[in-house]
């Protein structure tokens, strides 16, 4: 792994190719940014080399959001039958099991809030909540105070979709949500780098500030934006269209300028030179 990861990274499009589709098997943004952040603290890969991870996490937990979209969630305890069997096998393939195991979990969970949330719909308090994220900016507030709460952007994603597909949130509503998960997927990864080195804090803070920076340049044109997206049809389906969207701008945005954007980064959040 030590020579393996340096080299693959070292290309920001192969690493953000590698956080897309890790992050699409393990269903948490918020793990693999943190994972990547550890593995600059430990020297394993570059600051440079975490970016194109990062950007690439931010667009494989759309996955989740499509899933859910498709009304998918019931496959989840196929998925962790599965993974409960292949976990029990003496054999490398137990780690696969694993992974299938927690992928399955992620949906069973969606799948039992949506029953549970269908008493709620009654409740003055739960609609008046609800109510308030018709204002785009609490919008925002909300998908990143929850998201920072349970440290899940794929939940909450989720979590927005299947409101939309039960009548009870408007999907104008629910795209500021899922765009403010975003910014709150993030805080995982602050946390977890307080006790690690600068460069390893920096490339956390990257993070923050790719999906920040997004949420801000998006703001002013969420309206026209939300309207566009619901003009592909289907509400839940919007949602799932305008996070994935959103997330794929923004890792091109950074990609295509990350030769410029790097090394500005590195005087600002006062990082060494890369080895």
């Amino acid at each position: 792994m030590q020579s393996w990861l340096p080299r693959v990274t070292e290309s920001r499009w192969r690493g953000f190719l590698i956080g897309v589709a890790a992050t699409a098997v393990v269903q948490s943004s918020s793990a693999i940014t943190s994972l990547a952040v550890s593995l600059v603290d430990a020297g394993v890969i570059s600051f440079r080399g975490s970016l194109g991870i990062v950007l690439g996490a931010n667009v494989g937990t759309t996955a989740t959001a499509w899933l859910v979209s498709f009304k998918l969630t019931g496959i989840g305890p196929i998925f962790i039958v599965a993974g409960s069997l292949l976990s029990a096998l003496p054999v490398r393939v137990n780690a696969i099991g694993k992974a299938l195991f927690y992928f399955g979990l992620v949906f069973f969970a969606l799948d039992l809030i949506s029953t549970e949330l269908k008493p709620l719909q009654a409740h003055p308090w739960f609609q008046g909540g609800l109510a308030m994220a018709t204002t785009p900016l609490i919008g925002l507030l909300m998908g990143i105070v929850l998201t920072a709460v349970i440290q899940s952007s794929s939940v909450t994603a989720g979590l927005a979709i299947l409101l939309v597909q039960q009548g009870v949130l408007p999907a104008e509503s629910a795209i500021p949500i899922v765009l403010g998960a975003n910014v709150g997927s993030t805080s995982t990864a602050l946390v977890a780098s307080i006790a690690m080195q600068p460069v390893a804090r920096a490339a956390a803070i990257t993070n923050f500030l790719f999906n920040a920076v997004g949420v801000l340049l998006f703001l002013p044109f969420l309206e026209s934006f939300t309207q566009q997206m619901l003009a592909t049809g289907e509400p839940s389906m919007a949602v799932a269209w305008a996070h994935l969207i959103f997330n794929l701008t923004i890792a091109a945005l950074f990609l295509v300028t990350l030769g410029w954007v790097e090394p500005r980064l590195r005087d600002w959040l006062s990082v060494g030179a890369p080895r």
